[in-house]
């Protein structure tokens, strides 16, 4: 038999965002994992963490002499109407730079690429582009390349969904990782992929699928212990789009973390429901601080546009539960949404402000994207055309309500309340700034309490 290739893959993640706090690119270090794991040397490169510096990542690329370049891409722009930033033009910027140095092949990725790959890659001018799991179909793809292959499309499609042992732990990068500590402590873990539910703007279905598919319970808590005793992890943010699953799968990994007598202050996404007690309790040993709640709708007519499954007073039944318990919890709804009205709109303003002990943070409008229910009602209704390149970002907002007329409603309805962010980019400074000295946690947890528990360190202020 033949020497196995060893291929040199240089993975960079194109993330710029950093509000409301910076996230570890997860994604990328869970591709480099699978890479890793079938031999090949990794570089992970994080654009953010290298302050975006262009000279940094070309004295990389040239020092690394990589086979293959992967760019990762997390988001199109910042889903902000009011106050938008667009992302692709700094992957076009990396991807022109990069020829400059190197003569690997590049192939996009992530989970903005997968939205709208063909307008991406067209736009951005890479050679490849990879929808979907990356984990496996980054190894066919470097099979193909040592065997000198080609390639029938660009657009390489990944026809498996990974499921428990298959899903890789990630690789975190230790450098990587520091940068993303000092901005809150957060270390991201996943514990499963896929979305079951119905709402009708969500990507997650397209991205990962349409049914749930669990990540061993035990891995997840080895990949909790690796970022506790490796990185010095303070805080984990489970990255799940719900992770309160109707199956309760979640409580595996709680179980798993009881038996190991784990105690670290978490977060995660929840979707309204019913939990029993004896789960509450489960979440609080292990250490739950702060449950960020999917409302996304303040009243019934537009939480039932939206294809969701709950009332309004299932939301305040859902936050008291987490109240009781200390629990800081934070909602995020949307305005603009299917069937909403005049009426509507004072009638979600007034619900918003009667949840008590949380805090909201509100968007106008919703960002409409390929492949959703959303995106089928816009063609519907005339606000976009069938096939339409949505690169450049377009907003729903129901017909019949006056863009300027919501904006002013919004602001003078949450004006002065001081656990109602609108626009929801208003205390990004504040923010930046509590991480800045030294508070850690999630920003409803700074947000709703005044500041997470300082670190015990001195701070210069030269």
């Amino acid at each position: 038999m033949g020497e196995i290739k060893v291929m040199r893959v240089f993975l960079i993640s194109s993330n710029i965002a950093s509000a409301p706090y910076s996230v570890y690119p997860l994604g990328l270090s869970m591709v480099a994992g699978s890479l890793r794991n079938a031999g090949h040397e990794v570089k992970q490169f994080d654009f953010l963490a290298s302050n975006r510096s262009i000279t940094e990542l070309t004295g990389e690329l040239k020092k690394f002499s990589p086979d293959i370049i992967g760019v990762s891409i997390r988001n199109i722009d910042n889903v902000n109407f009011l106050n938008e930033q667009r992302y692709i033009e700094v992957v076009e910027d990396i991807v022109k730079n990069i020829r400059k140095v190197s003569k690997a092949k590049i192939i996009l990725g992530g989970s903005g690429f997968s939205i709208m790959p063909e307008a991406i890659l067209d736009k951005v001018g890479a050679d490849y582009g990879i929808v979907g799991e990356g984990e496996s179909l980054i190894l066919e793809f470097i099979e193909k390349i040592k065997n000198g292959s080609t390639f029938k499309t660009k657009i390489l499609r990944s026809s498996s969904s990974l499921k428990g042992k298959d899903m890789p732990s990630a690789f975190y990068d230790d450098r990587i990782m520091q940068f993303y500590l000092k901005s809150g402590n957060i270390a991201a873990v996943q514990t499963k992929r896929g979305c079951i539910y119905k709402c009708i703007y969500c990507s997650y279905p397209i991205l990962e699928g349409d049914k749930i598919r669990i990540r061993d319970a035990k891995e997840v808590v080895d990949d909790i212990e690796v970022l506790i005793n490796k990185h010095k992890a303070k805080y984990i943010f489970f990255t799940d789009s719900v992770f309160n699953d109707d199956q309760g799968n979640y409580l595996k990994v709680l179980e798993e973390m009881k038996f190991r007598r784990l105690n670290i202050p978490w977060t995660a996404f929840f979707k309204p429901g019913k939990i029993d007690t004896r789960s509450l309790l489960l979440m609080k040993a292990t250490g739950l601080k702060a449950a960020e709640i999917g409302a996304d709708a303040p009243s019934d007519i537009t939480l039932k546009g939206l294809g969701k499954s709950f009332l309004f007073k299932d939301i305040i039944k859902f936050n008291n539960t987490f109240a009781k318990h200390d629990i800081a919890t934070a909602h995020y709804f949307m305005f603009g949404c299917p069937g909403e009205t005049k009426e509507t709109v004072i009638e979600g303003i007034n619900n918003i402000k009667s949840i008590p002990k949380t805090s909201s943070f509100i968007f106008m409008g919703i960002r409409i994207l390929p492949g959703t229910l959303l995106a089928q009602l816009a063609i519907k209704e005339g606000l976009i055309k069938s096939g339409q390149d949505l690169l450049e970002s377009i907003y729903y907002i129901a017909p019949g309500l006056e863009k300027k007329w919501l904006e002013e409603t919004l602001t003078e309805g949450f004006r002065g309340i001081r656990n109602c962010v609108f626009p929801p980019d208003s205390l990004d400074s504040s923010l930046a700034f509590l991480h800045k000295l030294g508070y850690s946690g999630s920003l409803l947890e700074m947000f709703v309490s005044g500041g997470h528990k300082r670190n015990q360190k001195k701070h210069d202020n030269k």
